[in-house]
């Protein structure tokens, strides 16, 4: 009698089968379950954090922005009193962080170029003293030099009654650099706002193909505001009133001190890289530029640093950052920056979570601001291959 037949186990799916053998269909799964795993892990924080908030009735939330801040700041591009709320005092900061970060920009910018081109001069003297400059102030950390200028400002400078003057309508003294300005008039809002609308019009008709037109919307459309605004042209001169001077536009100790160490300690870092831009361009550029008659000058502006930006450009993204994230260190020397505003707010109604979140935010869209116009420049002067 024969053995009954065993019947064979079911086929077990091989990986094949079941998908897994193709490696995006693994690096897909792997991404899903990384992004679960921080989202539950956020998950957890935030919930966590809330429940321990409850626990010591500690208030939650950015509803304390409409409540009055009841604290005076010393700086402010718009108007602000006491008596404003912590939202508005907040946009005081933000505007001066914005204010030092535009102005150290240009400047380090403006002066890094300069030191670069020094450190290349055939000037034997020239080009150590650049040297020189660059290694003392790269290895200096930029928190003492600011505490060096604030010194410096306010301790060397003579008082507001013996000011200096540098050029006349100017004054320096141990209250800052005084220089005559535009008046305040409404006209003035308006033409920043018209001049950012052309900036973002003539990026459009760049990009439709009518990039001839920018230039002149970009100068037409605030000199139309302008006229239309019955063309103000009324300046305001610095006095001295008392024991300070009033009128003008005027630069704090503050933020003098601040605007000085952070231009020469970011320019340093931008002579390196513009240095670095020129030698990486062949010598047979510059040969060929002197072979038609070019001046050493016009082959620097005309041939070499067109195709040094190419090189230029990246690391240059990343010290405007460096830049603006070091000028929250204006809180040292007592600039009413968008830190040094939100730590005030923090100390007086205790959120300190939020303030923080303010304080990360804000850097983060300056960052992206920054990371924006930078690509989209380098996009620009790319070597487009054919």
């Amino acid at each position: 009698m024969s053995a009954p037949l065993m019947s064979a186990p079911p086929p077990r799916e091989s990986l094949r089968d079941s998908g897994l053998a193709d490696p995006r269909t693994r690096a897909i799964l792997l991404q899903v379950l990384v992004v679960a795993g921080v989202v539950a892990c956020g998950w957890f924080l935030v919930g966590n954090t809330l429940d321990n908030l409850s626990r010591r009735s500690i208030a939650t939330g950015f509803g304390f922005l409409e409540r009055p801040a009841s604290f005076a700041i010393g700086e402010s591009l718009i108007s602000y009193s006491a008596a404003d709320s912590y939202g508005r005092a907040v946009l005081v900061g933000l505007l001066n962080t914005l204010k030092v970060t535009a102005i150290a920009i240009v400047f380090s910018t403006l002066f890094g170029i300069a030191l670069g081109v020094a450190r290349l001069s055939a000037n034997w003297l020239v080009a150590k003293l650049a040297a020189a400059y660059v290694e003392l102030v790269r290895n200096v950390p930029v928190l003492l030099q600011l505490f060096l200028w604030y010194a410096v400002i306010t301790e060397s400078l003579p008082g507001p009654r013996q000011a200096l003057h540098p050029f006349p309508g100017a004054f320096l003294c141990n209250r800052g650099l005084m220089l005559p300005g535009l008046a305040e008039h409404p006209v003035w809002p308006a033409v920043a706002l018209a001049f950012g609308i052309a900036i973002i019009g003539a990026l459009a008709l760049r990009r439709f193909g009518r990039a001839g037109w920018g230039g002149a919307l970009i100068a037409g459309l605030p000199l139309a505001v302008w006229l239309g605004f019955g063309a103000p042209l009324a300046f305001s001169l610095p006095e001295l009133r008392g024991f300070n001077f009033q009128g003008g536009v005027s630069f704090s100790p503050e933020l003098s001190s601040l605007l000085l160490g952070l231009v020469f300690y970011t320019s340093a870092y931008i002579a390196e890289i513009v240095r670095g831009g020129i030698l990486a361009v062949s010598r047979g550029q510059v040969e060929a530029g002197l072979a038609l008659g070019l001046s050493r000058a016009q082959v620097l502006r005309l041939v070499v640093l067109p195709q040094a930006l190419r090189v230029i450009v990246p690391p240059l993204a990343s010290e405007y950052h460096k830049l603006a994230k070091n000028s929250s260190l204006a809180v040292a020397i007592g600039f009413p920056d968008v830190v040094s505003v939100l730590n005030t707010v923090v100390n007086q109604t205790g959120q300190a979570i939020e303030g923080v979140a303010l304080i990360m935010a804000v850097f983060l869209v300056i960052s992206c601001g920054i990371s924006l116009l930078m690509n989209w420049y380098n996009r620009r002067v790319a070597l487009v291959e054919r």
